[in-house]
């Protein structure tokens, strides 16, 4: 690959344009917000001129429902000899260009699994693919000069090929990204007129489940609008067990023992269940989910923190797994807790106190 046009210069555009640079590759920019390209083309994501003649591939990163009509038009005047997009769902856009009557054998969807609460170009960076998933949705129509084009693009992007049917994709993403923004956004929204003194005790639990909810409505609208029998399917399994849940509860509290131990029976239930869903989520680098001991480190919010306790780490010979960081509220403190191999927990537990860090048991 060495020319590449990218139709839609927001986060996602923007990142894939801003990978292909920096591996050499000439990059178009072009977006309906002629402002929107101007600022991609200034952080270095490529150029804003229109290319001089067909590039190798178009990369279209379009809200899904203007997918098809973006793809067609772009097919119709040649611009590329490959089309790809980005769009969360693939189904839908895939039907839309068929009944269009298009050549789709230049045409291959996809699905990059990586992205961020912000949008819009200024929150693009050159490593958000980096060891993502990026879903490729080929058809037995799909040129092997295309496939081959979207692996290249993968590989720039240092993301993962996973090769999936389309409306298999679809229905995976309504259970493991779609849904969830719903629930994560019902959840926050008992926060909008709760007591100030109840916000104030919002911890690091919260804080995980509401996150997703920060993202931007107009673009989750377009989204859900693309995908919604099957996030309405999930919900309604959600809403069943949130009715069970709901009548276990309501047992919890009746003075009749039998029905107190039902309640027990169902709440317990739905955590085990729970549990067993939460395991299979995969862990690092995609492996199988791992045990790991928690070390919690003391810290206050002063530069240098992190890259002191990280450096003490290195120095014991303890490789961090994963980290988090919990804040205390109303102070200029807070706790890192680190993720480590069991064996190495006592370790870098002795380590960071040697070196003056206080641990919490």
């Amino acid at each position: 690959m060495r020319t590449a046009l990218v139709i839609g210069t927001g986060l996602i555009g923007t990142s894939a344009a801003l990978a292909l640079v920096s591996r050499g590759v000439v990059v178009h920019l072009a977006d309906h917000d002629p402002e929107q390209a101007r600022t991609a083309a200034a952080l270095g994501a490529g150029t804003e001129e229109a290319p001089e003649g067909p590039v190798d591939l178009a990369i279209v990163a379009a809200p899904p429902a203007l997918v098809a009509g973006v793809l067609a038009d772009a097919m119709r005047r040649g611009v590329a000899r490959g089309y790809l997009d980005v769009a969360s769902v693939k189904g839908g856009p895939r039907r839309e260009l068929e009944a269009l009557g298009l050549d789709l054998s230049s045409y291959i969807g996809s699905h990059p699994m990586s992205g961020r609460e912000k949008s819009g170009p200024l929150a693009a960076t050159a490593d958000l693919f980096e060891g993502r998933p990026w879903v490729l949705t080929p058809t037995r129509d799909t040129d092997t000069e295309v496939l081959n084009l979207a692996l290249e693009l993968v590989s720039h992007c240092r993301a993962v090929p996973v090769v999936m049917d389309a409306d298999a994709h679809d229905r995976a993403v309504a259970l493991v990204s779609h849904m969830p923004h719903l629930v994560s956004s019902m959840v926050a929204a008992r926060l909008e007129n709760a007591e100030e003194a109840a916000v104030r005790l919002c911890g690091q639990g919260i804080r995980d489940v509401t996150r997703i909810a920060a993202s931007d409505p107009r673009m989750w609208i377009d989204i859900l609008s693309a995908n919604p029998g099957p996030v309405a399917d999930l919900l309604t399994d959600v809403a069943g067990d949130l009715e069970e849940t709901v009548r276990a509860l309501r047992s919890l509290q009746s003075a009749d023992e039998d029905k107190r131990r039902e309640g027990v029976g169902g709440i317990e239930d739905v955590l085990r269940r729970g549990n067993a869903g939460q395991v299979r989520v995969p862990g690092k680098h995609g492996s199988a989910p791992r045990v790991y001991e928690v070390v919690a480190v003391l810290i206050d919010d002063q530069p240098g923190q992190l890259a002191r306790i990280f450096a003490d780490a290195g120095m014991a010979g303890v490789n961090i797994e994963d980290v988090r960081i919990e804040h205390a509220t109303g102070q200029q403190a807070g706790h890192v807790q680190l993720m480590v191999e069991p064996k190495a927990a006592p370790v870098l537990t002795a380590a960071l106190r040697e070196r003056g860090w206080a641990i919490r048991q």
